[in-house]
């Protein structure tokens, strides 16, 4: 997990008690599984007598940082800021101790309180003077833009950026004795900006750890997929295509990502190496990265019920599991799933089944095709046989008051949607 550190990190974290401190973008109302591992990063500081500061950029979310980015971001208001503020928080808690009388408990700070009343004069006289434009050129991240990596070139505001983000580093230094930025390697200019700025102002000595910005094996960007990012939130990113999204990756992935993302001891992730290349059909580091991280984000009941899940269209699973999930998780696994639309007026009243299967829908091409897989014990409804002819199909087949899965042979689903 360790790209860069200045010299003597090591030496401070085994010397005292370290306040170190993570930005946090705050212009989405959920974290995504790209801040995964400073998160990480601050729980592992934390589990070792450290205080963590997770930092909320309220100020500087609200300008471009040119490190990686191709375009500005757009200013939040401060209703939209303080709501996306405390969803963050509520989703950090599930890694970091903000709670107790500990005196390493975690702490959550914002930029914008200590930045909305400083004036440009005071940020020229305290910051602008102490850092020379020939230091802030020399940074990677802004010879990149000036090289025309950005159709537009760098704004005064990005420029500044990394002087905003040496500011916080100043200000949790003075007032919260913090020593340690942590932070992704693309941000390591803008960390030791703030070094500098202490060094130049008050003399003082800090430190910074960068970790290496994850990528996937065959060099696409983690924790992408066609739909978007995959969230923390469930509202965004169901539990259940969390899960599926850990239990995919291949397996030279899977083998670096149980060291980031899990808190399980080397010898344990040895094992499942171990295991894994003696039967990597079985996936079994796979399955423990999946099992590890969305109970750590979500809970061992939504684990659980994602496991369930995926068993319905690969296991034995039961019309009890299909009752169990709720709307976005049942749309999710039968995601590709051909599907057919009927009124619900119509359920209501009651459809005979084989009208259903050939006329109102074309799961089959005709009464005749129905009639003979059904007498052959080759149909079930809701993971259920289905051996009457005969029967009429009403509301109370509805899953969610919504959904009728139709299954023809082992394979063949369909998705009934009344409406």
């Amino acid at each position: 997990m360790l790209h860069t550190m200045i010299p003597g990190t090591e030496e401070l974290l085994e010397k005292e008690m370290v306040t170190a401190y993570l930005g946090i973008d705050p212009t989405a109302d959920s974290l995504h599984i790209g801040h995964l591992c400073g998160v990480m990063m601050l729980k592992h500081l934390q589990r070792c007598g450290h205080k963590p500061l997770a930092l909320i950029g309220g100020a500087t979310g609200m300008i471009g940082d040119p490190s990686g980015k191709s375009a500005e971001r757009n200013l939040l208001d401060e209703e939209t800021l303080r709501h996306n503020q405390e969803c963050i928080k509520k989703q950090l808690t599930r890694f970091l101790d903000f709670n107790s009388d500990a005196p390493n408990k975690a702490e959550l700070v914002n930029n914008y309180d200590w930045m909305k009343e400083f004036s440009f004069l005071d940020f020229a006289r305290t910051v602008g003077k102490h850092i020379t434009v020939n230091y802030m050129m020399a940074k990677d991240s802004v010879q990149k833009r000036l090289n025309g990596e950005a159709r537009d070139g760098l704004s005064f505001t990005e420029f500044t950026y990394q002087l905003l983000q040496g500011y916080d580093f100043l200000h949790l230094f003075n007032t919260r004795n913090c020593k340690l930025q942590i932070g992704g390697s693309d941000q390591w200019g803008n960390i030791t900006t703030g070094a500098e700025l202490i060094r130049r102002t008050n003399g003082g000595e800090v430190f910074a750890l960068t970790c290496p910005l994850i990528t996937k094996a065959d060099g696409g960007k983690f924790g992408k997929t066609e739909s978007g990012n995959i969230w923390l939130d469930a509202k965004y990113t169901s539990p259940y295509k969390f899960f599926q999204f850990w239990l995919n990756v291949s397996d030279e992935d899977a083998k670096k990502y149980i060291k980031i993302f899990t808190t399980l001891d080397e010898t344990e992730i040895n094992n499942l190496i171990a295991e894994q290349d003696a039967n990597p059909h079985l996936r079994p580091i796979q399955k423990r990265l999946a099992k590890e991280v969305t109970i750590m984000v979500h809970s061992e009941a939504d684990y659980n019920l994602a496991l369930e899940a995926s068993n319905i269209l690969f296991g034995n699973a039961t019309s009890e599991t299909l009752k169990k999930l709720d709307e976005n998780t049942f749309l999710s696994v039968f995601e590709g799933v051909p599907q057919f639309e009927i009124s619900k007026e119509e359920i209501n009243n009651g459809i005979k089944i084989l009208d259903l299967l050939s006329e109102k829908t074309s799961i089959f091409p005709s009464k005749g095709e129905a009639r003979k897989m059904i007498q052959a014990n080759g149909f079930s409804i809701n993971k259920d046989k289905f051996t009457n002819n005969d029967a009429t199909i009403d509301s109370s087949f509805l899953l969610n008051d919504k959904f009728i899965l139709a299954q023809k042979g082992k394979k063949n689903y369909f998705l009934i949607i009344a409406k």
